[in-house]
């Protein structure tokens, strides 16, 4: 179309005749133009709706939309940058979960993670295949990576893991630096699999490895027993689900068979379900006292009062430990301060916060501290513990590191091991001389009774089944003489005897 085509298509209409009437109809210059814009814009309007949302759409519109969270700029600005500048494609998503990574790291808080898509679900996998792994609770811990307690009846208890023992490499290698979340990948696995894992117990100790095998984790949480005098002792190695429905039918059986008193044992464990912790709490206080308080950020404490329903009545103790976190220190808080039970033991670990999971839209999960607790007079007892009222150690037996089976000692050699081992036969009734690092006459006969007792080859070498058979003569002997127990079933008798 030319230009003179063009200005006569646009030539407003002659006015139209009526012979009846004889007369024109008239429009106004200004309404004319103001119709025609109408139209225009009202036709462009249907045909961009037709095009746009229409079953036969063409166009898919995306409305730019520039966020006021000014804050965010900078982060923005690198993203583009990276994806604009890196000289290699790069992976989006991996990008978006490091910056969430980031900033949940700079929180610098070891019970805050965030797990990415491929992480929750593998870790889904695992729990949901009867927990299958060494059976031991981690933190991550100024960069390293911290036993808090192992499971009761786990290969990680039955290895001799300890609570503070800190894990420096899985499978020879480094784990410095790295969160629980991504410890915890290496180290759990299928049952009948083993992992090598280097340990350092204690500042001045060299490291050490034990191999544990991967097996199916005890999911009982709740174990008891008859002790003499009809004293009652009770462990819980966890708080689940289910443990408080375990607790009660464990109180069923011992009051069956005349508990007198209890021993409430929550050592090593290093806690689970606030829930769990409330329940059980409520058993030991009397109606209306106060169980504990959480805290939000900008707002008022919380006050969780105990109900009037079901109650222990027989004199109780609670033995703790430094395994005993968490929801363990929630019950030590309430028992201690609300009930005057008494506490027999070492200080607890001293985990203060409540940390609620959040699952993201593509299958990640979020997991942030958005609480403290507190004990029920008020006490933040964050990185700090409970002191025991009772306080008794552990033998110093009971701290001796792992003896590595595939080592061969024999007399004349000196190493650290022989030292430890030495300590071993001594607590367990063998005399192998004076505690030293050498391996002289009186430890080679010391191994040959040993080994007599365990009916194994008498040849003086402490290597494979004889350094096993020593270490589980070590760990009967810590169960037997348990001067924590002991300790506290004598406060249990004091009480009854009043």
């Amino acid at each position: 179309m030319d230009e003179n085509e063009q200005k006569e298509q646009n030539r407003p209409p002659e006015p139209e005749q009526h012979p009846a009437h004889n007369r024109y109809f008239k429009i106004k210059p200004f309404s004319f133009v103001m119709l025609i814009f109408t139209l225009v814009i009202l036709t462009a309007g249907i045909t961009f709706f037709a095009l746009t949302f229409g079953d036969d759409k063409v166009v898919e519109v995306v409305n730019p939309q520039k966020s006021d969270r000014q804050e965010f700029q900078k982060l923005y600005d690198a993203y583009d940058e990276i994806k604009k500048s890196y000289f290699e494609d790069i992976d989006e998503k991996a990008i978006l979960d490091g910056a969430i990574n980031g900033m949940v790291d700079s929180l610098d808080d070891p019970y805050s993670d965030y797990l990415n898509t491929e992480e929750t679900e593998h870790l889904m996998e695992n729990i949901s295949s009867s927990f299958q792994g060494i059976g031991a609770e981690i933190q991550e811990a100024d960069g390293y990576i911290k036993v808090v307690s192992p499971i009761k009846n786990s290969p990680a208890e039955k290895e001799g893991l300890l609570p503070n023992d800190l894990i420096q490499a899985v499978d020879g290698k480094s784990i410095q630096g790295m969160s629980s979340s991504e410890a915890v990948m290496l180290i759990r696995g299928e049952k009948g699999t083993t992992v090598t894992l280097t340990i350092k117990r204690g500042e001045k100790a060299e490291p050490f490895e034990v191999k544990i095998k991967r097996d199916d984790i005890p999911i009982e949480t709740v174990y008891a027993e008859m002790l003499d005098g009809g004293i009652a002792h009770i462990r819980m190695t966890t708080f689940s689900e289910h443990t408080y429905d375990e607790l009660l039918t464990a109180l069923d059986e011992m009051e069956a068979k005349g508990m007198k008193g209890l021993v409430l044992d929550v050592r090593q464990n290093p806690g689970g379900v606030l829930d769990g912790a409330l329940k059980i709490s409520d058993l030991f206080l009397d109606k209306g006292k106060t169980i504990l308080q959480t805290k939000e950020k900008g707002k008022k404490a919380v006050i969780y009062p105990a109900s009037d329903g079901r109650k222990v009545e027989v004199p109780v103790a609670l033995v703790v430990d430094d395994g005993s976190a968490s929801a363990s220190e929630i019950l030590a808080g309430a028992l201690k301060e609300s009930s005057d039970i008494p506490i027999v033991g070492i200080k607890t670990f001293g985990k203060g916060t409540v940390q609620s999971p959040l699952d993201m839209k593509d299958g990640s999960n979020l997991k942030i501290t958005t609480a403290k607790w507190l004990t029920p007079d008020g006490n933040w007892i964050h990185k700090k513990g409970i002191e025991p009222d009772v306080k008794v150690d552990y033998p110093s037996y009971a701290m001796l590191p792992f003896l590595d089976p595939s080592e061969e000692m024999k007399e004349g050699q000196v190493s650290a091991n022989t030292e430890t081992a030495k300590e071993m036969l001594k607590a367990v009734g063998y005399d192998a001389g004076e505690i030293d690092g050498l391996f002289d006459e009186s430890m080679t006969q010391a191994v040959k009774k040993l080994q007599a007792d365990l009916k194994l080859e008498e040849n003086g070498v402490l290597t494979g089944d004889t350094a096993i058979g020593l270490m589980n003569k070590l760990r009967e002997k810590i169960e037997k003489d348990d001067p924590q127990l002991l300790k506290a079933k004598q406060v249990v008798l004091d009480e009854l005897g009043k």
